[in-house]
């Protein structure tokens, strides 16, 4: 039987943070668990269009905060302001963006895919009471190697659509390196990895090419609608799901749209080494150590 927001329990009393909550999915998540009773953050660099989102929305309680995932000081002002909550959803991101840097100097794709929800998660991981959810993407498969040496691109010629499976294989392998991790802690907060398929969102629009006026439409006819491309970071953010599943649309061979279910990953996204590797680097690009590998929270 395919899952869908009808079959969410009721959330009230629940508190959820999403990064990029003000549009594309990020919206349609904090929509429908408002919708649920959720009181649900929007977590956002523009504010304006958060404050536009959150008035129309019902239910629950919406709160819009001030977050650029390509500031690292505005990451650590947004954590210092949060109390407890339940559940962090790591929404927000980039996608085939010209070559250019964050504030601390990062390729951007993979400064605020990666390295902002890196450091956003681990400010707030001692306040998540349930657990962290994570949008990977089918595209994290469209790399064979993840450059561990050059994560930045300081040393190679820059490729937009590789840059963006780099920041979405890190996004994955994060996510479940998270999960051991807090598992080996004796923590009982779980890490979910997730993709929603492909969708005609406007992330399809920020190329500065020819292609933002093909990319959503051709997306839309190739996936399915935001509601059902969300549907992933839904189950995931509220189900008693199995937190080591990579969960979103598993048919077929793009897996671009469908049911959420069990989708495949690849070879490289399962390399533990690797992502303890990857796990290291991102804490010193962000200039913090949590959870550390041998245990404690």
């Amino acid at each position: 039987m395919r899952w869908s927001p009808e079959n969410m329990t009721d959330q009230s009393g629940k508190r959820f943070i999403i990064t990029g909550g003000n549009g594309g999915l990020g919206s349609v998540t904090a929509r429908v668990l408002s919708e649920h009773g959720a009181t649900v953050v929007l977590a956002c660099r523009n504010q304006e269009k958060a404050g536009e989102v959150a008035r129309r929305m019902t239910g629950g309680h919406v709160e819009v905060a001030s977050l650029d995932l390509a500031d690292l000081s505005s990451v650590r002002r947004f954590a210092d302001e949060q109390g407890q909550f339940d559940v962090l959803i790591n929404n927000a991101g980039l996608m085939n963006t010209p070559l250019r840097r964050t504030s601390d100097g990062f390729e951007m794709q993979f400064g605020v895919n990666h390295l902002g929800h890196f450091l956003l998660t681990g400010l707030l991981i001692d306040r998540v009471q349930d657990r962290v959810v994570t949008l990977s993407s089918i595209a994290h498969a469209h790399t064979l190697r993840l450059r561990i040496d050059d994560l930045n691109y300081e040393r190679r010629t820059y490729q937009r659509n590789l840059a963006y499976a780099q920041s979405k294989l890190s996004n994955l392998m994060f996510a479940r390196e998270l999960h051991r991790r807090l598992e080996a802690s004796g923590s009982t907060v779980d890490s979910y990895a997730v993709h929603p398929g492909v969708s005609g969102t406007e992330l399809f629009t920020r190329t500065e090419t020819v292609f933002d006026r093909l990319g959503a439409h051709g997306a839309a006819i190739v996936g399915h609608p935001p509601e059902n491309a969300a549907e992933s970071t839904l189950f995931a953010a509220t189900e008693a799901a199995d937190p080591t599943v990579f969960w979103g649309p598993a048919r077929g061979i793009l897996q671009a749209r469908g049911p959420v279910g069990a989708a495949r990953s690849s070879r490289l996204s399962k390399d533990q080494q690797l992502a303890e590797i990857l796990w290291e680097q991102s804490e010193q690009f962000v200039g913090m150590t949590f959870l550390p590998r041998g245990g404690g929270r």
